[in-house]
């Protein structure tokens, strides 16, 4: 049958056709509709991980036990899976086991743009990528043959505009897969020095048997036009605006497996033409191995097309345009101004955010505020511009504890906030640190009991699983007291005096704390939002002290505040900011 599916829905469509029959992920843009599409499936049981290192070791223990299995994950948390992946790729598999990583060119949701196809070629995994939803569903399901038939993990790539746009896919039965049987074999899966160091070679061999087989395994395919002398080899989403801008004008060899290269008939493609040009997103990787091919072709990559960003049809339009035949014309497409000075729409937090009021004391008493990843990084926008530092998922517990090591007189006015999801996800450790090593280093969890910034997925922390069934919960209280934490305290961040007493508190002591923000995030379901407030116009004084917190509702007109009934959820931070009682 015959449907329009997103890109993640058609991977997780081929999961399930393939009979994968685990799934462990953590949630990540754009990597999340995968595994919450794939839970539709009554036959794959899924779940989320604390983290992508414990995802992949899920996954991996699953295959092991004959089962295929499968973990999902954006690009910046297949850096946190790294560990147990690089290993696992000397170990092999049992079963099928597919990693699945969705990279972000142009950081929509991320803090780099980093090209994951360098994990893949450092681990010595190979890498499928595809460029629709058919592919993401025919490729997956190769991608598990090839675990199989190769013993080893396979890595498979989308990126931000394959997942997140549909196209047409035709979808199968299942094939359900039988459990493999397990083995005991201690020297291949048990990686001490003694048995890895015989894998290595293992490894090696098997990397220049896929690159034979990638020759003629149907991932990768040439597309030939007999008039032109222009050769383009591309992957991914890059095939598609190659495709949409050229047309058949040029010779197209579109690669699907991406390590390893197929080197014959890269080299079969460049002999049929005169200039190659080779289109990728970020880095460089395929320009460099034709480059050490020796070709004697005209070559172009990124001396023409630009390294940092994502690529788009009139990007390519425009830097391309000069290296066809002349007698080839690729027209411009018309643009349109419309003159219009448009205003800027920065994201910002919702109204109601159980984030912004604690944020706003942070300003207000002048605090170094060590950050970290989640919607919550948004308090470092104006008005509120309370943060000073966001580098990766836990940092700011680790990063607040060496400030405070560096620099002792800075302990009383330096906190760090981080999120639950993100707490549990990689912030336990640097917790644990700042009580083993006794920094006096006052640590925030924003616990709105939610992963928020993913699109609402639950964690550890909030009792339920990914179906929403009642599930282990983690306490946060308990769980710092066990690390070493003896001052743990919770605090209402709609309440601002009391918000900025706590503060005063713990940051007077001489000793780690933990300070617990916690209301649910404004958006859940289960939160029912409050009658809209309104400001007084009489006894609005135009101070515009309400405006300081970022809220959405909250505007100036004619030089009077005013809240947008249809954002409002009654909060009433706003009316702890107003000293003239305008708000009510």
């Amino acid at each position: 049958m015959k449907q329009l599916l997103l890109g993640n829905a058609a991977v997780a469509r081929g999961l399930y056709e393939a009979g994968c029959q685990i799934i462990s992920s953590y949630p990540g843009t754009p990597s999340t509709e995968i595994t919450e599409e794939a839970a539709k499936f009554k036959e794959i049981y899924c779940e989320w991980a604390p983290n992508e290192k414990v995802a992949v070791e899920t996954a991996f223990g699953a295959a092991l036990a004959g089962k295929r299995a499968f973990a999902g994950m954006k690009h910046v948390g297949l850096n946190v899976a790294a560990d147990p992946l690089y290993t696992a790729s000397y170990a092999g598999v049992n079963a099928g086991f597919v990693v699945g990583v969705a990279d972000d060119p142009g950081m929509h949701s991320s803090q780099n743009e980093q090209d994951s196809r360098h994990h893949a070629i450092a681990s010595k995994i190979p890498m499928i990528e595809p460029s629709d939803s058919q592919e993401s569903i025919d490729f997956i399901k190769l991608a598990y043959e090839m675990s199989e038939k190769f013993d080893t993990p396979v890595l498979f790539k989308m990126c931000t505009r394959i997942a997140h746009s549909q196209s047409i896919a035709e979808t199968g039965e299942r094939n359900e897969q039988p459990v493999k049987p397990y083995v005991k074999n201690i020297q291949k899966n048990v990686m001490t020095p003694a048995n890895a160091i015989r894998k290595h070679p293992i490894v090696e061999q098997r990397n220049k048997d896929i690159a034979v087989w990638s020759e003629s395994c149907g991932l990768n395919k040439v597309e030939l036009c007999g008039s032109s002398k222009i050769g383009i080899i591309t992957h991914s989403t890059s095939y598609q605006y190659v495709k949409e801008v050229f047309g058949d004008k040029v010779n197209v060899l579109k690669l699907g497996l991406v390590n390893p290269l197929p080197e014959n008939m890269i080299r079969d493609f460049a002999s049929k033409v005169e200039v190659l040009i080779v289109v990728e997103e970020l880095d460089p990787i395929i320009e460099d191995f034709c480059r050490t091919l020796g070709l004697k072709n005209e070559i172009h990559g990124k001396d023409i097309l630009p390294i940092c960003g994502e690529f788009s049809q009139n990007l390519l339009r425009k830097n391309l345009k000069a290296y066809l035949p002349e007698n080839q014309n690729i027209s411009e497409e018309k643009a349109f101004n419309l003159n219009l000075e448009l205003p800027v729409r920065p994201p910002i937090m919702c109204a109601g955010c159980p984030h912004r009021g604690i944020f706003y004391v942070l300003s207000k008493m002048k605090l170094n505020v060590m950050g970290d990843i989640g919607c919550y990084t948004l308090g470092a926008a104006a008005p509120l511009c309370a943060m000073d530092m966001n580098l990766c998922m836990g940092a700011s517990v680790s990063s607040l504890h060496g400030w405070n090591k560096a620099l002792p007189e800075n302990e009383k006015n330096s906190v760090c906030v981080i999120g639950d999801s993100t707490f549990v996800h990689s912030g336990i450790t640097g917790l644990a640190t700042i009580a083993y090593n006794q920094s006096n280093s006052t640590v925030i969890v924003l616990d709105n009991s939610i992963t928020g910034m993913t699109g609402h997925q639950q964690n550890p922390t909030t009792g339920k699983n990914l179906y929403g069934d009642p599930a282990g919960k983690v306490d946060l209280e308990a769980l710092a007291r066990a690390i070493g934490i003896n001052r743990v305290v919770v605090v209402d961040p709609y309440d601002l005096a009391a918000c900025e007493k706590v503060l005063k508190e713990e940051l007077a002591v001489e000793e780690p704390s933990l300070i617990i923000s916690r209301r649910p995030c404004a958006l859940l379901k289960e939160v029912k939002p409050k009658p809209a407030l309104f400001v007084n116009d009489d006894k609005c004084r135009s101070c515009k002290m309400c405006m300081k917190i970022g809220c959405p509702a909250i505007s100036m007109k004619e030089g009077k505040a005013k809240i947008d009934a249809t954002l409002c959820v009654g909060c009433g931070v706003c009316t702890q900011m107003c000293a003239f009682s305008a708000i009510s």
